[in-house]
């Protein structure tokens, strides 16, 4: 067994979100089979693309005034969905969405996938240049 503390965990700042990798690939503790990661989204990150990607189901582990659009493409993400501390998303493969924000809200979340590879636009964009 593997014990972890989020507060020690390396805080990757991406496009849109900070990124913490507990578990999985390139993360604090190597899987193969899962990932499970921690975002924070919030102004200091700038807004985030609306992307896709496999399966995910997301905790919000709390929030202020932060809500998921989604949607059938990344031009029309027409449905959105207020989020709250507990409130447990379960997207579909390649179902579009974007994590947003009021004016000083944010959104802290726990990520967790089945599967490592392209799980993130910047892993899949990664692995397509390393394959060119």
């Amino acid at each position: 067994m593997r014990v972890l503390q989020r507060d020690e965990l390396p805080q990757e700042p991406l496009p849109g979100r900070v990124l913490q990798r507990a578990i999985g690939k390139n993360s604090a503790s190597a899987s193969g089979k899962m990932t499970v990661s921690f975002c924070h989204y919030s102004q200091e990150s700038g807004p985030m693309e609306p992307h896709h990607h496999a399966e995910e189901t997301v905790y919000i582990i709390d929030a202020k005034d932060g809500w998921i659009r989604k949607g059938p493409s990344k031009d029309n993400l027409n449905e959105k969905v207020p989020v709250q501390k507990g409130t447990i998303l379960h997207f579909d493969e390649l179902e579009w969405h974007v994590f947003e924000y009021g004016e000083g809200g944010f959104i802290d979340a726990a990520c967790i996938y089945g599967q490592v590879d392209n799980i993130r636009p910047e892993d899949i964009q990664a692995e397509k240049g390393a394959m060119a």
